[in-house]
C-alpha cells in the first residue's frame, strides 16, 4: 500500500454552520504536523465545503510534508454551482502542484447524495429518507446514476484544463461511475461491518482489479460499543435546527479499544489487498465533542481518532495509539 492517509475535515456545511468550528488556521497547521510526526501518515485528504479553508489547509499539509488529496466535499448546491465549486478547487489544487507538491484532485465527494437534483429531495433529510424506502429508492437510482455519470463527463475534462496531476472522484455504490476517465478508483464506502464482512474480501479484489489504483477514501467506526458491526451506519446522534449536536438516539457504552481494532484490522486488509492508498476517517469530529453529561457525551458517537474537548482543544483516543505505533511500524519497514 503507497499511501497510509487520514482524513481531515474543514468543514461540512450543513444548517448554516460547518463540522469545524471555530476554523483556526494555527490548529491545523498544529493538527497536520501531529498526522505527519505522530501517526506518521503519508497522504491527507483535506475536505469541506469552504473553498479558502480546503485550500489553506492543503498548503498547510504540504508545508508539514504530506502529499495533499485535495477534495470539494459540498453539501445542498445545485449541479451548476457544483460545477462551479469543483472547477475553482482544481486551479487552486495546481498552483499548489505547481509548487512542487504532490497533489491527487477528487472532483467532489457523494455528489448523488448531497447535490440538489441528483436524487429526489428538497435536502439531504429527504434524500435520507429514501434509504428507508427500498422500492422507492431502486426506482429513482437509475436516473442518479445517469445524472452523476453526466455531470463527471462534464466536470472531468474541464478539471483537466486547469489541473495537471492525477485525478479521481469520492464515489459510494450507487452512483455507479464511469472510471474511464478518471487517474484514481476512489471510494467512501470503504466500511467493513457485520452487514458486508462475508462479502467484503470479494468485493474488494474485485475493486482493485479494475485496470487502475483503487483508494478507500472513507472508512472508520465510532466509539461504542458494538460500532464495528454498524461501521457503515449512520451516526446515532441528533443535530438541532443550528446543526448541532442534540441529543444520542441510544444508551451507548464507551468502547476506544474497539475503535481501534477495528481501524487497524481494516488497514491489514487493504495492505492484502493491494490497494493503492486507505484514508482513516477521521481525525477529528469537531462537531461532536466529549462531555461530562454521559447523556451528551457526543463523542460516543463520532468516528474521529481524537477526542474533542468542550473548548475546542483534544486529546487521544486508543485509535490514535494504535494507529502511530501502525504507522511508526510502516515508516521502518522497507
Amino acid at each position: 500500500m503507497r499511501v497510509f492517509g487520514m482524513n481531515y475535515d474543514t468543514g461540512f456545511v450543513s444548517a448554516g454552520s460547518t463540522t469545524h468550528e471555530p476554523f483556526d488556521p494555527e490548529t491545523v497547521r498544529r493538527d497536520m504536523r501531529v498526522i505527519r510526526d505522530e501517526l506518521h501518515c503519508d497522504a491527507v485528504r483535506i475536505t469541506g465545503g469552504i473553498q479558502d479553508r480546503l485550500e489553506l489547509a492543503a498548503r498547510i499539509a504540504a508545508d508539514a510534508g504530506l502529499e495533499v488529496w485535495y477534495c470539494p466535499f459540498t453539501n445542498g448546491l445545485d449541479r451548476a454551482e457544483l460545477l462551479a465549486f469543483v472547477l475553482d478547487g482544481a486551479e487552486r489544487a495546481e498552483r499548489i502542484r505547481r509548487g512542487g507538491v504532490s497533489v491527487v484532485y477528487l472532483t467532489g465527494s457523494e455528489i448523488a447524495m448531497f447535490t440538489d437534483g441528483f436524487l429526489p429531495g428538497r435536502d439531504l433529510t429527504e434524500r435520507m429518507a429514501l434509504f428507508t424506502d427500498p422500492m422507492r429508492m431502486r426506482e429513482v437510482v437509475p436516473a442518479a446514476q445517469a445524472a452523476v455519470r453526466d455531470f463527471l463527463a462534464e466536470a472531468v475534462p474541464a478539471v483537466r484544463e486547469r489541473f495537471g496531476g492525477p485525478v479521481g472522484y469520492a464515489s459510494i455504490p450507487l452512483e455507479a461511475v464511469d472510471w474511464a476517465p478518471f487517474d484514481v478508483i476512489a471510494s467512501d464506502a470503504g466500511y467493513r461491518d457485520a452487514t458486508n464482512a462475508a462479502d467484503f474480501p470479494r468485493s474488494l479484489a474485485a475493486a482493485v482489479s479494475q485496470g487502475k489504483p483503487y483508494a478507500a477514501t472513507e472508512f472508520g467506526c465510532c466509539t461504542y460499543r458494538g460500532a464495528a458491526d454498524v461501521a457503515g451506519a449512520g451516526e446515532p446522534v441528533t443535530y438541532d435546527e443550528h446543526g448541532r449536536a442534540a441529543r444520542l438516539t441510544a444508551v451507548l457504552e464507551r468502547d476506544e479499544e474497539g475503535q481501534a481494532r477495528y481501524l487497524i484490522d481494516l488497514l491489514h486488509d487493504y495492505e492484502a489487498g493491494g490497494v493503492e492508498a486507505a484514508f482513516v476517517y477521521t481525525f477529528a469530529n469537531r462537531h461532536l465533542p466529549t462531555t461530562g453529561d454521559p447523556e451528551r457525551d457526543f463523542d460516543l458517537a463520532a468516528r474521529g481518532i481524537v477526542r474533542v474537548l468542550p473548548d475546542g482543544s483534544w486529546t487521544p483516543k486508543a485509535a490514535f495509539r494504535a494507529l502511530a505505533q501502525y504507522g511508526r511500524k510502516r515508516a521502518r519497514t522497507p
